[in-house]
């Protein structure tokens, strides 16, 4: 007689001797990894992520100086704010006159903001740099932070009454602080046609800004390629009570047409000369007219 093959069973597989047990035993639960050694590998993680946003997206920044008062703070004895960058606007625009940017230094801007803080200490000198890195550190001492003035292809002016002109209207500029008396040699400065790809910048601050009119002795030194702009600035994050944006109000679009060169009151000499000679003209000729009148009417007799 044929013993009937088990359904349990496929038929080549042997019969194990612990087929029966090894089902219905409990397997054991995988012991939980103790939230202290998960933590550096949470902090590694949120480092790499960290430097990641901030290399391709959006950075913080500290402001390092008093130079874009009172728009951001940076000044003596003040909380420096934490401004967050935005690093892929210029990958699809321009940068824009309004805008304030963060930029690399070019090779001629040797006057910094802030002074060099590099220390010989390896330890130190990571330490500052991931502080830099999260805006809780100053930024490295050839970063500066400008309003954008003029772009590619304008012409950019400072006159005696301290205002900036741009191929030869008069700035809108409401963001403008200026920290004690107006120094007319700062603020006049000779036309510069901006080269193409490159900015004029101008900290809000103006008595207190070395920017494109003072950097490697002004003029075409002065311009910065768009190439060093790291990004825009948009917010303000720390401290809390600073809380905002930034402004990026355009200057140029309520600008006032002026008239260049000379003062308002030669410019209009010109026309108080015709006036003061137009009188003496009218009363000569009416003279001579009269004088021909009664010289025609001798004849007739």
């Amino acid at each position: 007689m044929v013993e009937p093959v088990s359904q349990n069973a496929p038929e080549d597989e042997p019969d194990r001797p612990d087929r029966g047990w090894a089902k219905g035993r409990p397997k054991k639960d995988k012991k939980k990894r103790s939230f202290w050694k998960e933590l550096p590998i949470l902090l590694v993680i949120a480092l790499v992520l960290t430097i990641l946003i901030q290399s391709f997206l959006a950075k913080v920044f500290l402001i390092p100086s008093g130079s874009m008062e009172t728009t951001l703070h940076g000044c003596t004895g003040c909380t420096n704010d934490r401004v967050l960058v935005d690093r892929v606007t210029y990958d699809f625009t321009d940068p824009s006159p309004g805008d304030v940017v963060v930029f690399k230094g070019p090779e001629s801007w040797s006057t910094h903001e802030i002074a060099s803080q590099e220390s010989s200490n390896i330890v130190v000198k990571a330490l500052r740099g991931l502080g830099s890195l999260v805006g809780f550190a100053p930024p490295d001492e050839q970063d500066f932070v400008k309003r954008v003035i003029a772009t590619g292809g304008q012409t950019v002016q400072g006159d005696a009454q301290g205002r900036v002109l741009v191929n030869g209207k008069a700035l809108d500029e409401p963001y403008v602080h200026w920290e004690g008396e107006i120094l007319q040699d700062r603020q006049q400065f000779s036309p510069v046609t901006v080269p193409a790809g490159s900015v004029w910048v101008m900290g809000d601050n103006r008595n207190n800004s070395c920017d494109s009119r003072c950097q490697g002795g002004g003029g075409l030194n002065g311009v910065v390629p768009v190439d060093n702009i790291i990004g825009k600035a948009r917010v303000i994050v720390l401290p809390p009570s600073r809380w905002g944006g930034i402004t990026d109000h355009d200057p140029q679009a309520a600008a006032q047409p002026v008239a260049l060169g000379a003062p308002a009151w030669q410019s209009g000499l010109p026309l108080g000369v015709g006036l003061a000679a137009a009188w003496p003209v009218l009363f000569t000729g009416r003279k001579l007219a009269a004088g021909v009148r009664k010289a025609a009417g001798r004849k007739r007799r």
